[in-house]
């Protein structure tokens, strides 16, 4: 089988390594190929990469754009709005959205739970879709999404904004200064390597939540974390999902059910191998 990631730029990806873990644990000699390719290509691309490969990784910024070249994409990616996963069958490509799937095992395996909880989610960028349709399926009571420009992203999540009664927007400033909740979770890239000194929210506001997830891993405690830690909160980084994702993956072009177990491997591997 050969695989790859579509997207512009991939200097910094980690695909490559995540999905040689996988092959070595399952014992199988699949290969995992970057392919940088600029907007006018992408379509054109899709249309004969059937019959080349098995499947496809997306990336930003096509994980919309790819939705045009599919003969049909699966639930949770049209809910989402979005695909990273592409699985071809008689060279015609079917979507889907693990990164939704990575998610969900994250905050099973660390035991956090959403239903019936006040959900606070930062930031509205391309995996907050993903994550929102997640924190939807597993029922919390409300969805608080805090945002820089309220009208902006009302617009990038339109398609959550007219179906999702228990959701709602609010600004940064008027979030600091009245942040109940339970369960926060970070989808913006600040406090990523190399700008660890940042944190998307004041340490004030983490007082009486259960827990933080930060669907960042790099560096694997970042200073939203620790914040959170300090004021009393379970804590969960995005390493476990990163691979999750992936392993998600590998279950759809493989068309097979993996085990959890493996997802511990690899991120175990990935933790000693390439982030210190």
């Amino acid at each position: 089988m050969k695989n790859g990631l579509i997207g512009e730029k991939l200097g910094h990806s980690l695909s490559p390594q995540i999905h040689q873990i996988i092959f070595k644990e399952l014992g199988v000699h699949n290969s995992y190929e970057l392919i940088e390719l600029p907007p006018e290509e992408v379509l054109p691309f899709l249309a004969t990469a059937g019959k080349e490969y098995s499947g496809l990784n997306v990336t930003i910024p096509y994980k919309v754009a790819v939705t045009e070249g599919l003969k049909a994409t699966s639930r949770e990616a049209t809910s989402i709005g979005a695909v990273n996963t592409i699985q071809f069958k008689n060279n015609a490509g079917f979507g889907f959205n693990t990164d939704y799937f990575g998610f969900g095992r994250m905050l099973d395996h660390n035991q956090i739970s959403l239903k019936g909880k006040r959900v606070v989610m930062l930031g509205n960028g391309g995996a907050a879709k993903a994550v929102l349709q997640a924190i939807i399926d597993r029922q919390a009571r409300e969805i608080i999404a805090v945002a820089r420009n309220v009208q902006l992203a009302k617009e990038k999540l339109h398609n959550f904004v007219v179906r999702t009664k228990n959701l709602s927007f609010v600004d940064y400033q008027t979030f600091n200064n009245r942040p109940q909740g339970d369960v926060m979770i970070n989808t913006t890239p600040v406090g990523m390597f190399p700008k660890v000194d940042a944190a998307a929210v004041p340490a004030e506001v983490m007082q009486g939540y259960e827990a933080a997830v930060d669907i960042v891993y790099n560096p694997l405690e970042t200073k939203f974390l620790a914040q959170a830690k300090a004021a009393g909160c379970k804590t969960c980084n995005g390493i476990y999902m990163l691979v999750a994702q992936a392993v998600a993956a590998e279950e759809i072009w493989l068309d097979r059910k993996l085990p959890d177990t493996l997802i511990e491997k690899v991120e175990t591997e990935l933790r000693e191998e390439v982030i210190s």
